[in-house]
């Protein structure tokens, strides 16, 4: 059975946690609180020197981080990736593209906005969060306008890496209504088998 160290509230996460729910496959979460520094434990640090969740532990005790790399693992020989080589390419294209283009404006936001106080001087960051994240949102729409899924016709791990944070955009910021073939496929992933909630 694998084992995922996470944080439920963690668009990153709940990457991890939909596609084990998704695949059926059994597995059990342990909660790690990163905003009380429970990542930074040497136990913790034992498993992912880097000292982030989600962590996946497998079935032989080795530990995998990464969400967009636990993804692609999970994802290897199922639906969830695509069987043809472009196929898979395409998959990882969307998937660093969330993680270098995406993620780190809305998801950074939405942290923000969340978890730091209203007087707090990273609020300023968030008018560039804004504007980069806006941009990807654009990116994604104008590709979501004539494709109803990032890698290929059918949901995949792309798309999984791209819904993650995207459906809690409005957590950060975002005005999600801006955008209506991203708010279509939004609606296409929630409706997929075996979706579950963040949280």
């Amino acid at each position: 059975m694998f084992t995922v160290y996470g944080m439920a509230d963690s668009g990153n996460c709940y990457k991890v946690k939909l596609a084990l729910e998704q695949l059926g496959k059994p597995y059990r979460w342990v909660e790690v609180d990163s905003t009380r520094g429970e990542t930074r434990s040497k136990e913790f640090l034992a498993r992912n020197p880097n000292g982030k969740v989600p962590t996946l532990q497998l079935e032989d005790g080795t530990y995998l981080p990464e969400s967009n790399a636990i993804l692609y693992y999970l994802a290897e020989g199922t639906p969830l990736l695509p069987a043809d080589k472009l196929g898979r390419a395409r998959a990882l294209q969307w998937m660093f593209f969330e993680q270098y283009s995406h993620e780190p404006y809305i998801a950074v936001a939405r942290s923000i906005l969340r978890y730091q106080p209203a007087e707090s001087p990273r609020r300023a960051e968030l008018p560039r969060l804004h504007e980069r994240g806006n941009q990807a949102l654009a990116v994604m729409e104008q590709h979501l306008s004539r494709s109803p899924f990032f890698a290929g016709t059918g949901y995949s791990v792309a798309d999984i890496a791209l819904f993650a944070y995207t459906h809690v955009a409005a957590d950060g910021g975002f005005e999600l209504k801006r955008y209506p073939a991203v708010s279509a496929w939004l609606a296409r992933v929630g409706a997929q088998p075996k979706h579950v909630p963040l949280g």
